[in-house]
């Protein structure tokens, strides 16, 4: 079944996650094109400049914002409560929030573990289940998966298996949504530059030295402008796209892992060796 495109002028849109990176530029792009924005983060102080930046770019714009832990299911019940109290409709959601968590699986705690679990899958799912009875015919929802929900790399147990769950959730809600005409996009960044890295959290017994240079380590590989992200991430909506990769840090892993698979680790290895190879070549 087709649906025709996105209309993004007076839809009213859900974006969590929106008090910086990929969020925050969702948010601008789609004030820009004229959608009424609930906006929804932990960080009440961060979404508010948003909220305000948007409101001096966009004198016309309705931005509405909410605070919510989405790791406390009953903050995310309290937080549906809440968007369903401000809007008789729900024309796009975009569970855009994420958090991230690096250590070998017998490194991490298990409170760690189901820390991720709840805002990388569980609370999508959640928001998905109590606002899709506002989302009609000609709605759409994005998830938003990463590299990791295509490929699974050591010391990302955790971040993988949340991100895994999220897009095999996507795609079969897709072909139950479809028939009503409603969308749906599984997002699959790369190595898109937010503020993941410096938040992430680090398992095992690290010094604070040693945390920050991992977390720097991973800032480093953080090189596609969220901006940019956030624009093919609406792009996608508008098209209806049901996948949707973002950098060939995302696009070379999934071919090289459909067309001969192998593990992400020798992926990463063969990688780096060809690099090296390049940089001999160029000398």
């Amino acid at each position: 079944m087709r649906i025709r495109p996105f209309r993004f002028a007076g839809a009213t849109a859900v974006v969590t996650g929106a008090a910086g990176g990929m969020g925050e530029h969702l948010a601008r792009g789609l004030a820009e094109r004229g959608s009424t924005l609930l906006l929804v983060d932990r960080d009440e102080v961060g979404l508010d400049a948003v909220a305000a930046s948007i409101r001096a770019a966009y004198p016309t714009a309705g931005v509405t914002t909410f605070t919510a832990d989405l790791a406390d299911r009953a903050a995310i019940e309290r937080l549906a409560d809440d968007l369903l109290a401000a809007t008789d409709r729900v024309d796009l959601l975009v569970n855009n929030a994420g958090v991230a968590l690096a250590g070998r699986f017998d490194q991490i705690s298990m409170e760690d573990f189901d820390w991720v679990m709840a805002i990388n899958f569980s609370a999508p799912v959640l928001l998905t289940h109590l606002l899709l009875p506002r989302i009609g015919p000609g709605g759409h929802i994005v998830n938003v998966s990463s590299l990791f929900g295509l490929v699974g790399p050591k010391g990302q147990t955790a971040y993988s298996a949340s991100k895994f769950a999220l897009r095999g959730f996507t795609e079969a809600l897709r072909n139950e949504l479809l028939p009503r005409g409603i969308g749906t996009t599984s997002v699959h960044p790369g190595g898109i530059r937010t503020g993941i890295a410096l938040n992430a959290r680090i398992g095992g017994n690290l010094s604070e030295a040693e945390v920050g240079k991992a977390k720097e380590e991973f800032n480093r590989l953080l090189t596609f402008p969220a901006d940019r992200a956030a624009e093919l991430m609406l792009e996608a909506v508008k098209a209806r796209r049901p996948r949707l990769l973002i950098g060939l840090s995302a696009k070379v892993p999934d071919v090289v892992a459909r067309i001969a698979p192998m593990s992400f680790g020798t992926l990463e290895r063969r990688a780096t060796a060809l690099v090296r190879l390049a940089a001999k070549v160029r000398r």
